[in-house]
């Protein structure tokens, strides 16, 4: 019988796995509607309250600024959102469902719901239960784990100064093609 951290390690391969399979299942349910996982994210977190700015958005979908961006001009040119200027701040916006993006977010968040119910709902109510609790307590035990550890977190300099150096090398071939020039 494995030891605990070994048993933890595989259970955490398999729920990356798990992960894996569940968005491919959900990815091919929402390309019948011509949506990615990330385009019916941001229209189900709009349906829950809309007049969001993308910083709002990004900070609820856990994801950078930069993506939000890219990811509400694809649902601009889509007309399924649009952007409005805010009241005090002309120069910010908010996002806001598109009668037709209303229509779909509905439709695609259905569809999923249909897979849960093909999937976990398969599961008696005491399974369902006690999963929710596991899963609710390694979620805090994130949460509280408070970022990177000092490993993970060498680890991230030793990439960030092998980065810089590239950089810098980089710098310095460009600085010594100008003096070649």
């Amino acid at each position: 019988m494995p030891d605990a951290n070994e048993a933890a390690i595989r259970l955490w391969y398999r729920m990356i796995r798990l992960q894996a399979r569940m968005n491919i299942a959900v990815a091919a349910r929402l390309k019948e509607f011509g949506l990615s996982i990330p385009q019916c994210d941001v229209l189900s977190t709009l349906t829950e309250g809309e007049g969001m700015s993308q910083q709002e958005l990004a900070s609820r979908l856990y994801v950078t600024k930069g993506n939000i961006s890219g990811l509400v001009d694809r649902l601009v040119a889509a007309k399924l959102v649009e952007r409005r200027p805010t009241e005090c701040d002309r120069r910010s916006y908010a996002i806001y469902l598109t009668p037709a993006g209303r229509r779909l977010a509905h439709l695609a968040i259905e569809a999923q719901h249909d897979f849960v119910i093909a999937t976990l709902g398969k599961m008696n109510r005491q399974k369902l239960s006690d999963f929710e609790a596991l899963v609710i307590e390694t979620r805090d035990l994130l949460r509280n784990n408070g970022g990177a550890s000092r490993k993970d977190q060498a680890r991230l300099d030793v990439i960030r100064a092998a980065r810089k150096g590239r950089a810098s090398m980089s710098d310095d071939r460009a600085r010594g093609a100008e003096a070649k020039t």
